[in-house]
């Protein structure tokens, strides 16, 4: 256990301090970091409300652009500050969440397919919204990240700093619900639904408070994206890769553990970005493919149950 926790603690320590000393000078490398954390963020979200909620969703795009659109409209619109604006985007994608609990009686593919129909939904909403969300052609000069205690969120360290603190934060608080007696709950409900409604557990609301909550968090990765790249138009925010890549990510690092979708989206982007994309500019994505059907046939649950488990055995 004291092992384990400065393991962790020392993972923290290199992720803030020595992730910038090292690449902080290279903004073509930070800038590929802070976006696999974008994915990793997304990925995390989707996996917790799998994991927890046992509902597989291919609709996350729509709270990631709900997100976006919400926190880069109430700076621009309203004065809102940069950083309360963005936990503003993770409630507007709450409260878009809140339209989408009539599905919550489908399983499997029924409901991964409504939430879909959702996005879709939005995409139309924002697109034909134009007086609000410059429809088709998007919103410019949405405001960068302030300066805070002598330190610029703006510049790429920064927005690094920024990213990673709230993922640190999400996964706090992702192994405080999975250790709670609701995650106990909702663990159980996996197994057998109908028992546990016999003992009492109303599984709709534990699987409305896990949407909520995978919608906040989305919707708070979305507004971070939304002022990281300063630009936000339909397609952007509403596209498919939002869902599809951190998925992947998830599924690759482990989606059942908490930090594995975060692995994930590291291992996913950056390999993908760094070496399959110099080796095939174009097409690259088949290696990618390729390497996560393999991760599936030899490791089911993941890369991180891997490495844990090679770890057991090299103890032993």
């Amino acid at each position: 256990m004291i092992a384990r926790t400065l393991s962790i603690t020392a993972a923290i320590i290199a992720a803030y301090v020595a992730v910038p000393l090292i690449v902080g000078d290279s903004h073509y490398i930070m800038s590929l970091i802070t976006a696999s954390l974008v994915v990793g963020g997304v990925a995390l979200a989707w996996a917790l409300l799998g994991n927890l909620g046992g509902m597989v969703s291919f609709g996350h795009s729509a709270f990631f652009g709900v997100g976006a659109y919400v926190s880069a409209i109430l700076t621009m619109k309203a004065g809102v500050p940069v950083l309360a604006a963005m936990l503003l985007g993770g409630l507007g994608a709450t409260i878009a969440s809140i339209v989408m609990l009539p599905v919550l009686r489908l399983r499997g593919p029924y409901f991964a397919l409504a939430i879909l129909a959702y996005a879709h939904i939005f995409k139309i909403v924002a697109t034909e919204w134009s007086s609000m969300t410059g429809g088709s052609g998007g919103i410019s000069s949405i405001p960068r990240f302030p300066h805070v205690l002598g330190l610029d969120l703006a510049g790429k360290t920064g927005n690094y700093l920024i990213i990673l603190t709230i993922l640190l934060v999400f996964v706090l608080c992702y192994g405080a619900i999975r250790r709670s007696h609701y995650g106990i709950a909702l663990r159980a409900m996996h197994e057998t639904e109908d028992a546990t409604r016999v003992l009492g557990v109303n599984s709709t609301l534990l699987k409305a408070m896990m949407l909520f909550v995978s919608a906040f968090m989305t919707g708070v990765v979305g507004a971070f994206n939304a002022h990281y790249i300063n630009f936000l138009e339909p397609d952007y925010a509403f596209n498919g890769v939002w869902i599809t890549l951190p998925i992947i990510a998830a599924i690759f690092g482990g989606y059942r553990t908490v930090v594995g979708p975060l692995l994930g989206a590291l291992v996913v982007y950056l390999v993908d970005q760094l070496v399959f994309k110099s080796l095939i500019p174009s097409g690259h994505q088949l290696i990618l493919g390729a390497l996560l059907v393999a991760m599936i046939i030899f490791s089911p649950r993941g890369l991180l149950p891997l490495l844990a488990n090679r770890r057991n055995h090299a103890s032993a």
